[in-house]
């Protein structure tokens, strides 16, 4: 699949507002309503491009753990999907030749961690080591905001696009999740992008009141949405997980230096031998090379460099297709 501008233009409005409607995309982007829609159905069929709508964990007070597994190479592949098929992952991968097993998990903040660790993890011999380290501030990607890696849109389409509560200013409201948002969570999960009627069939709930707590989560920042592709359909090939030793004294500085490099599409600070965590996305291997030894390489403050290339996403976002 060849993807062009108008297709880029798509999935960059998409990632500014996930729910945004076709009409409203076209207006934006200066094409029709039935074009818009035609591009998001090609994409999603043939580009593996799905919108999901998320809780948002810092919202929830949940707390993220980044999870690294090390497995022999005939189990690792396995291992991931049993993680990925678990409804507290929000991505897994599969890194260093085949043998480790990178996921986020995301628990509220009063679980037992031992619990977490010790039993909840797969309990293979299979799995030779485990590690865990404590997402303690996040600086760029998922629900903190966009990263910069998307440039198909001008600043003046971004804000046409980006929700009123959203914007800097923009109200909120003070709705919170509850256990019975749960058949919600799980409908947008699989398609942050369903009509009202179709979320009404999934809940059980009359379209108003769909449409009404839809609007309240949104506002007060409980939900947002994210998009998942293919990076190689748009150029990109070379994705590599760090893990970045990084002096105290220079951890947010470097926090917010990464935050305005458009290689970074997630960073940050953790708990454990390393305190920074990043997925860099370049277009190939050289690229990657430019951005460690000009960009990474001059701030001050990281000390050791720790690198991965991503060789699957087993999971990205959301429930597994």
């Amino acid at each position: 699949m060849e993807i062009d501008d108008l297709d880029r233009q798509v999935t960059h409005a998409l990632r500014i507002n996930g729910r945004a409607g076709y009409r409203e995309i076209g207006t934006v982007l200066g094409v029709s309503d039935q074009t818009v829609a035609r591009r998001y159905r090609r994409l999603r069929a043939e580009a593996g491009l799905r919108v999901v709508g998320m809780p948002n964990p810092i919202e929830l007070g949940y707390e993220t753990w980044l999870i690294r597994l090390r497995a022999a190479p005939d189990s690792a592949l396995p291992i991931a999907g049993a993680l990925a098929r678990r409804p507290d992952t929000g991505w897994v991968s599969i890194t260093s030749g085949g043998t480790e097993i990178v996921c986020n998990v995301r628990v509220p903040a009063s679980v037992d961690r031992e619990t977490l660790l010790l039993q909840k993890l797969p309990r293979t011999p299979r799995v030779t080591s485990v590690s865990a380290h404590c997402v303690v501030h996040q600086f760029v990607g998922g629900a903190v905001g966009p990263d910069l890696h998307d440039d198909a849109l001008t600043a003046e389409q971004i804000a046409a696009l980006t929700p009123v509560w959203a914007a800097p200013g923009g109200g909120r409201s003070a709705a919170h999740l509850t256990s019975a948002d749960a058949p919600l969570l799980e409908a947008l999960a699989w398609d942050g992008r369903l009509s009202y009627a179709q979320l009404a069939a999934s809940t059980g709930w009359p379209e108003s009141s769909a449409r009404r707590r839809m609007q309240e989560l949104f506002e007060s920042g409980s939900l947002y949405t994210d998009v998942e592709v293919e990076p190689e359909l748009y150029g990109f090939r070379a994705a590599v997980l760090l893990w970045l030793a990084v002096s105290p004294s220079r951890l947010a500085a470097v926090g917010a230096a990464l935050r305005e490099h458009e290689e970074i599409v997630f960073a940050a600070a953790t708990t454990g031998p390393t305190n920074v965590q990043a997925l860099v996305l370049c277009r190939d291997m050289p690229a990657f090379y430019r951005y460690l030894t000009e960009k990474l390489s001059s701030l001050e403050g990281v000390e050791r460099v720790e690198s991965e290339p991503l060789l699957r996403n087993v999971k990205q976002l959301g429930t597994v297709r």
